[in-house]
């Protein structure tokens, strides 16, 4: 069986949205915190910021411990490179212990279409790891094609995302 193409950054490899009835700032509030973000994700299970970050800051940099089935398990470090509340928030993944690049993960939030309320997030991973590191990733993960298998997850957790947001009770409701 012939591998897949396997797109690489700059080009994205997988992308998925979804529309929101909350507010960009209560979105941002989610998808910026990492340790709370995982408990939406489908491989991420795990998350703790390093050193004296304890929030999303550009520089700030957080360790994600991913699992896929019951026996494989890996970690990473991770570096934010965008966090700017409301709007956008991204980060670059490394392999650890040889710091090799694998990823990069970019959430965005726009306002709804039609200028209708709540927001729009899009989810959308980057290939960055060399091609030579392609097997050991594969070996590790068990996922021989990456773009379709972040394809599945980004849709899983951009549904959980919106049923907690839509969910949770809004700020004009909490104080009434």
């Amino acid at each position: 069986m012939p591998l897949p193409r396997i797109p690489r950054h700059p080009e994205p490899s997988a992308t998925g949205a979804v529309t929101i009835a909350a507010s960009a700032e209560a979105a941002y509030g989610i998808i910026s915190d990492p340790p709370v973000m995982t408990g939406l994700a489908e491989e991420a299970h795990g998350a703790r910021w390093l050193g004296s970050a304890g929030a999303a800051a550009v520089g700030a940099r957080f360790v994600g411990h991913n699992r896929r089935g019951r026996l494989r398990r890996w970690s990473t470090v991770c570096t934010v490179t965008d966090a700017e509340p409301g709007r956008r928030f991204a980060f670059e993944v490394t392999a650890t212990p040889l710091r090799i690049p694998i990823s990069r993960w970019e959430y965005t939030i726009e306002p709804a279409a039609g200028g209708g309320p709540g927001c729009r997030v899009t989810e959308t991973s980057y290939l960055r790891a060399p091609v030579w590191f392609l097997p050991v990733a594969i070996a590790v993960t068990g996922v021989l094609n990456r773009p379709d298998a972040n394809t599945t997850n980004i849709a899983r957790t951009l549904d959980r995302l919106k049923a907690r947001l839509e969910s949770a009770p809004s700020p004009a409701a909490a104080a009434d």
